[in-house]
């Protein structure tokens, strides 16, 4: 097999998919959780299917996300070639668009390809990280 090229990094991040669609929040202040045991998609590379189980949390402002839309969205995935990675960063950047929330988390636990589980992590707003990455940035304001 080829290696890996830019082609399979980028496949699948700028897809169209089913619009999200949301609802007026009317309470302030709450957290809504979201699991979606079903998720599959395609490696780019491999065409292999990739299976896992997608949660998403986050904290409504003025919108919530309307629960059929995102199922359609979600299953949108089944045949888009995406790395898992990049599917779990562009399912919050697409949900962060939709609703403005006040944080969002969405987590990818993907079952095993070749003995190796995987869990991605993505959030917003990001985590400042770079005092704990670069030594020289610490105890700088």
């Amino acid at each position: 097999m080829p290696d890996y090229t830019e082609e399979h990094a980028r496949a699948g991040i700028s897809a169209k998919l089913p619009q999200l669609e949301t609802w007026p929040n009317q309470f302030p202040g709450y957290i809504i959780t979201t699991k979606f045991p079903e998720y599959s998609s395609v490696c780019p590379k491999t065409g292999l299917p990739d299976y896992g189980t997608i949660t998403i949390q986050y904290m409504p402002k003025k919108d919530c996300l309307e629960l059929k839309a995102l199922k359609m969205y979600l299953l949108a995935y089944r045949s888009l070639g995406i790395f898992y990675e990049n599917a779990v960063n562009k399912i919050l950047h697409d949900i962060v668009e939709a609703v403005r929330p006040e944080w969002c988390l969405v987590r990818g636990e993907f079952t095993p390809r070749g003995g190796l589980t995987t869990s991605v992590f993505a959030r917003w707003p990001a985590l400042d990280t770079r005092a704990k990455t670069n030594p020289s940035r610490r105890g700088r304001k």
